[in-house]
């Protein structure tokens, strides 16, 4: 589980839904949450909060340009790789201020072949902002 710390930005709500902006260091992040209007409420901006996503969401993008729906783009640089017969993990770190973060995903080796993937790459993993969890941090 890919887990990023970082404060919440904006919110944005109708009824049920929310988008619920995040930053990370640098970076902005977005989880859509579903529930409660009450419950959807207690998200306060300035508050600490927790990212965490699979790494079986989190789609591999290597020389990307255009536009994309996707929401949340993390631009790293590949550690490691570690490649089965149908699955490959991708380890790629995060630059930020402060440290440097990896995360990771799991992608087909098949895709893994195709982008030509190698160690020191630049790419971006790409997660939508439903697959996204958000949890509170204490103050």
């Amino acid at each position: 589980m890919n887990q990023l710390n970082g404060h919440i930005r904006a919110i944005d709500h109708e009824g049920s839904i929310a988008l619920i902006d995040v930053g990370v260091g640098p970076l902005g992040l977005s989880a859509t949450l579903l529930g409660e209007a009450q419950t959807l409420a207690l998200w306060k901006i300035g508050q600490p909060v927790q990212l965490q996503f699979n790494e079986m969401e989190v789609a591999v993008a290597k020389n990307l340009s255009g536009q994309i729906s996707l929401r949340n783009h993390l631009p790293g640089t590949i550690t490691a790789l570690e490649s089965g017969r149908i699955l490959t993990r991708v380890h790629f770190q995060l630059p930020m201020p402060d440290a440097m973060i990896t995360l990771h995903a799991v992608i087909t080796t098949r895709s893994a072949q195709h982008l030509q993937l190698a160690l020191g790459d630049q790419i971006e993993g790409l997660v939508k902002s439903n697959e996204m969890h958000l949890f509170a941090l204490p103050l």
